[in-house]
């Protein structure tokens, strides 16, 4: 089972394989694009010279509010050209380092532009620490990112000006009916960093994780249509889902550094090592992240 687990992570969090060109903002690097990115953004020489050394942006924009207002022109029309996933409506902060954000943009178009985005998840669990179930919710086919799979119970992306504790108190109440009281209690156990090819771009995200531990008799309710299905599962039957394509990328890395944390892996199984390797880089690289 654990080395099923391995393979399908090994494969699914394999780093990018694709040459990306970085976007310079200043002496910034705001993201990554590929060449053939680059190319079409060379097509708004107004706002972007392109070479093969990257993509830079008009001295012109000088301002965080120019370039949103730029990033979001361009980000319309890539839409318009079926380049980008669907519509959010929602503005990711661009914030390469602790400075303040370069600009915001379109969530549709983040990994587009490869910008790194962050996001606070939740495992859902019911029970003690050595005797528990956890839940899972299955995303609306109508999701434009893993439509279908199984997830965690909360998750999302953490939005311009929103902390994480506002995130997740937003997203478990939209996705599972849960109470801000109850959804503060959520336990903050560091973050895990996803860094990998995608079909609309690169995706560079950390993930703040956190287990909120649930009354007994709780059942979830969702409240925005985004989830259509919850299912309450046990320890092996998690770890099992982690093995197939059943399951989003993300959801089956929170899940392992839970089962990790809480000593739900055996560690006398030969691929126990590998695991844990794949779980310690994850969460190295959101260390090594926050620290710049």
């Amino acid at each position: 089972m654990l080395a099923r687990v391995v393979q399908r992570l090994e494969r699914v969090l394999a780093p990018p394989s694709t040459r990306y060109l970085p976007l310079h903002v200043g002496d910034k690097i705001a993201g990554r694009v590929t060449a053939e990115r680059a190319r079409r953004l060379a097509g708004w020489p107004e706002w972007f010279d392109v070479n093969n050394d990257g993509v830079y942006c008009s001295r012109s924009l000088f301002t965080a509010e120019t370039r949103t207002k730029v990033f979001a022109d361009v980000a319309r029309a890539l839409a318009a050209e079926g380049a980008l996933t669907a519509w959010r409506g929602e503005l990711y902060a661009v914030v390469p380092t602790s400075d303040a954000p370069l600009f915001e943009l379109e969530r549709a178009a983040a990994r587009y532009f490869g910008i790194h985005t962050f996001a606070a998840h939740a495992n859902g669990v019911v029970g003690s620490s050595d005797r528990w179930h956890m839940w899972l919710a299955r995303r609306s086919p109508a999701k434009a990112i893993d439509p279908g799979s199984l997830d965690n119970l909360v998750g999302g992306g953490i939005a311009s000006g929103a902390s994480i504790a506002d995130t997740l108190v937003r997203e478990a109440r939209e996705e599972a009916g849960i109470a801000a009281p109850l959804a503060r209690k959520a336990i903050a156990a560091g973050a895990v960093e996803i860094h990998r090819d995608q079909p609309d771009g690169l995706q560079r995200e950390t993930i703040y994780v956190h287990d909120l531990w649930l009354p007994a008799d709780f059942a979830p309710a969702n409240q925005d249509g985004e989830a259509v299905e919850h299912r309450l599962c046990d320890p092996d039957e998690v770890l099992a889902v982690t093995a197939t394509d059943d399951i989003t990328a993300d959801a089956s890395l929170v899940i392992v550094d839970f089962l990790m944390r809480h000593g739900h892996v055996p560690t006398s199984d030969t691929s126990f090592a590998a695991l844990d390797a794949l779980r310690r880089a994850a969460r190295g690289t959101a260390r090594q992240r926050a620290l710049q």
